[in-house]
């Protein structure tokens, strides 16, 4: 699940991630070539006391973060990458225009060991925040998914977005 801020208030995130992955399995980029985004992904390895998956931290708007308490991209199941929309300043962030991704997109993810892995997305939602959106999704057993989540909505200024921006999709044979 992802909550409130964009996504409210930011747990231990792991830093070093950025560019150098514990492991050469784990992801360090997310490339999204339609929309130009090419982010270094820092692990986001903890949860807010609603047990949501807690976003970057807003002065890394330009950086998207992995939950590395989920499934590592690849892998059956279902791995999250969060980001915001735009920075605490109102800025752009990298995920300001991924609302305009279709079914189809591209999304790369490079892992540490230099693999890319191909995913196309296959849906697009909005759902309110509170909604668990990983543990909502049931792949079936073989599948490989991937979801890109952001804030969603046109809140009013001031006010935080009431709901998640959610892109599906799908690891690529």
């Amino acid at each position: 699940m992802l909550a409130g801020g964009c996504f409210g208030s930011v747990g231990a995130v792991d830093d070093k991630a950025v560019g150098t992955p514990a492991s050469a399995d784990e992801p360090q980029r997310v490339r999204i070539p339609s929309l130009g985004v090419d982010s270094p992904l820092i692990r986001i390895n903890t949860l807010g006391k609603d047990r949501s998956v807690q976003g970057p931290p807003p002065e890394q708007g330009m950086t998207a973060g992995w939950y590395s308490g989920g499934v590592l991209p690849g892998e059956r199941g279902v791995a999250m990458i969060v980001g915001h929309r735009e920075d605490r300043d109102g800025r752009p962030a990298v995920f300001r225009e991924l609302h305009t991704v279709g079914e189809g997109t591209v999304i790369d993810v490079e892992r540490g060991d230099g693999r890319v892995l191909h995913f196309v997305v296959t849906r697009v939602e909005t759902v309110e925040k509170g909604v668990p959106v990983a543990r909502k999704e049931q792949p079936a057993p073989k599948e490989r998914k991937l979801l890109l989540v952001t804030c969603g909505g046109a809140p009013a200024p001031g006010e935080r977005a009431a709901r998640n921006l959610v892109v599906h999709a799908a690891l690529r044979p």
